[in-house]
């Protein structure tokens, strides 16, 4: 049944109580057919805060519209030694369940100056906890592991973890029976000398048997053009496609990064790229942006600072979700100023 809302990408998403969502680096799990929309929570994450998170805030939804706050399945730690200390970099939680614990498992990547990037993993026997942290600071196949995404087999319920090895490759690393380490198996795809080249930001999804990779480009906030690969098995070998986002003159990804790509399982052939618009004035720049980010991004790799850009408030960052459309199995995305799910055929 339609509900009359819309998703309007790029916009000031409120939820049902009228506060700005904070569900940042997000992902969508689906519970008895409900939506849970998770994610970083930057509402305090103002320029000068010293406020990297304030934990994980999770909504939901039965349209994938109008969003309930559901508060934090994840609060931040008042112990400055503690991962999830405010202070900690932590970034893009994932959340799987597994069937043959019954725990719902989350993984988080905490970037520590002069540490590196390592990986904290908690449970919870209910999605919306209390979670426990089961295993902190690790460094998975001792590597520093950056972005990530979880994967988990619909058929044997085995799970993949996906990650930038920290301005190297990506990484596909087999996961443990209980999801909260890996096993010592994996392959590598993608590598790279340096940044901006290197892959970052991965979100796997399958179709028609295929598997799926989005990647971006390592330029921190600043948005850089999207890349898809596909293989035949989560282990590869990948084919890159290209940019995702043909259409987009500014080769930003509509100024926007991809998180995840959430398959909704009531509506046929419905992939909607989930993405953080985490510098919202980098659009009203135009080319004085460009132009910066080509000075600042170049073959050469990072220069100096980009003046018309240095202040980041993620506290303000919007989200742009559009669907994919494939060209037989090529998948891309286009602009749209506002969409419903309610228009797509139910599955």
């Amino acid at each position: 049944m339609s509900t009359g809302a819309r998703i309007t990408p790029g916009q000031p998403w409120l939820d049902t109580s009228g506060k700005r969502i904070h569900a940042h680096g997000g992902s969508i799990i689906v519970v008895d057919g409900v939506f849970y929309w998770y994610g970083e929570n930057k509402e305090h994450s103002s320029p000068g805060s010293g406020v990297w998170h304030w934990g994980v805030r999770c909504y939901s939804s039965v349209d994938l519209m109008t969003w309930e706050d559901r508060g934090l399945i994840i609060p931040p730690s008042d112990d400055p030694t503690s991962p999830l200390h405010p202070s900690q970099a932590l970034d893009r939680p994932h959340i799987v369940f597994n069937a043959k614990t019954g725990k719902y498992v989350c993984w988080v990547k905490v970037m520590t100056p002069g540490v590196g990037q390592r990986s904290t993993v908690l449970t919870a026997d209910t999605l919306l906890g209390p979670y426990t942290i089961v295993r902190s600071w690790m460094r998975p196949l001792n590597m520093n592991a950056g972005d990530f995404d979880l994967v988990v087999d619909p058929v044997d319920g085995r799970g993949y973890y996906y990650f930038e090895r920290v301005h190297s490759e990506m990484i596909c690393a087999d996961l443990a029976d209980d999801y909260t380490a890996v096993t010592g198996q994996y392959s590598t795809h993608f590598p790279h000398p340096h940044p901006p080249a290197v892959r970052e930001a991965p979100a796997h999804f399958t179709r028609n048997g295929l598997h799926y990779l989005v990647t971006s480009g390592t330029t921190g906030y600043y948005p850089n053009p999207s890349e898809v690969a596909v293989a035949p098995t989560y282990h590869g070998p990948f084919t890159v496609l290209g940019d995702m986002h043909p259409e987009d003159e500014s080769r930003s990804s509509f100024q926007s990064q991809i998180s995840s790509v959430f398959r909704h399982p009531g509506k046929r052939d419905l992939y909607i790229a989930l993405a953080d618009r985490w510098l919202p004035h980098y659009r009203e720049h135009g080319a004085i942006a460009q132009r910066a980010f080509a000075a600042h991004f170049g073959a050469g790799g990072p220069g100096g600072p980009i003046e018309e850009l240095t202040v980041t408030d993620t506290s303000k960052a919007d989200y742009v979700w559009l669907p994919l459309t494939f060209d037989g199995e090529r998948p891309s995305i286009a602009w749209r100023d506002s969409w419903s799910p309610d228009e797509y055929e139910d599955a």
